[in-house]
């Protein structure tokens, strides 16, 4: 089971974050008052109180790709298993995140023909893939980037789903049934709109649908941290500079209400609002310049 964190009484009978952590923050984002960052990981600040924390605890332990969220006395309850978790009545937050695209978040755009898109993908499951498909049938399978094609083709292929990629990042995924090219904006399906945004890699995209949902993959999140829409400005792949680009040339064209994205929090706010905030987000992000990677610097 791993070793128990540090501050963690050994023999303790209470949840504890194993050794295999790697800071994804996935836990965090579904526990944030019970699972905290200590020395660049996870840990656990304090045990559940009631069944309804207990309940955020067993969320996390299911999203967390490592498997590292543990209680030392029992297994998980599959009856607590809340996933896909419905974030409101369009979107649906896949869970189970998988360590082949770094522990990145997948959604369930619902549609008002009762079928489904799914945005990257969770780890590869045939009763995950019934489970989705159980709530209405697939029709496309979108990845934002190279970072997450991981299980995708499998997903596709048991959906009987289209499978879409950016010419950028084609490479990653060279059998895509939809190819996006170039950076302007096309409507992929009805009230769904690809905006390309080279950036964090060259095929970077961004997925808006119904004015409403904007998954972004890596290229922007919510960082409680600084309590904004930030870039993951010190992990780019591709250019900082190109990035800085792409959102001079589209933020004004976005509106959206829920920002979704693979890494870091999500956030709701009024569509004015993540307006506002993404003009100010282009104004910063213009000042930015090549950096090495470094995981550890990202304010999640």
């Amino acid at each position: 089971m791993g070793n128990a964190p540090s501050g963690t009484p050994e023999g303790d009978e209470g949840w504890y974050v194993d050794d295999r952590c790697t800071n994804c923050d996935v836990a965090r984002q579904l526990a944030p008052t019970l699972i905290g960052e200590v020395d660049g990981r996870s840990e656990i600040l304090r045990q559940p109180r009631d069944a309804a924390e207990d309940g955020l605890l067993h969320a996390a332990a299911y999203a967390c790709p490592t498997r590292s969220i543990r209680h030392p006395a029992r297994r998980l309850d599959p009856a607590l298993d809340p996933f896909p978790l419905a974030l409101d009545e369009g979107v649906l937050l896949c869970g189970h995140n998988s360590t082949h695209t770094a522990g990145a978040n997948s959604y369930l755009l619902r549609r008002p023909s009762g079928s489904s898109m799914m945005v990257d993908t969770p780890r590869w499951s045939e009763p995950l893939a019934a489970r989705y498909e159980a709530l209405g049938p697939v029709t496309d399978v979108l990845l934002t980037h190279r970072d997450h094609v991981a299980h995708g083709r499998r997903y596709a292929d048991r959906f009987g789903a289209r499978l879409w990629i950016h010419e950028g990042d084609l490479d990653a995924v060279p059998d895509a049934d939809r190819v996006l090219r170039g950076t302007d904006p096309v409507e992929i399906a009805g009230g769904v709109v690809a905006y390309p945004l080279p950036g964090h890699t060259e095929g970077s995209v961004l997925y808006v649908a119904d004015e409403r949902y904007c998954f972004s993959g890596d290229s922007l999140y919510w960082s409680r941290t600084t309590a904004d829409i930030e870039v993951a400005e010190s992990v780019v792949w591709y250019s900082i500079e190109e990035l800085a680009a792409s959102l001079a040339r589209t933020a004004a064209r976005l509106r959206f209400e829920w920002l979704l994205p693979g890494h870091g929090d999500r956030k709701r706010l009024p569509a004015a609002e993540m307006s506002r905030r993404l003009e100010r987000l282009t104004v910063r992000t213009r000042d930015l310049r090549p950096r090495p990677v470094d995981f550890s610097a990202l304010r999640w």
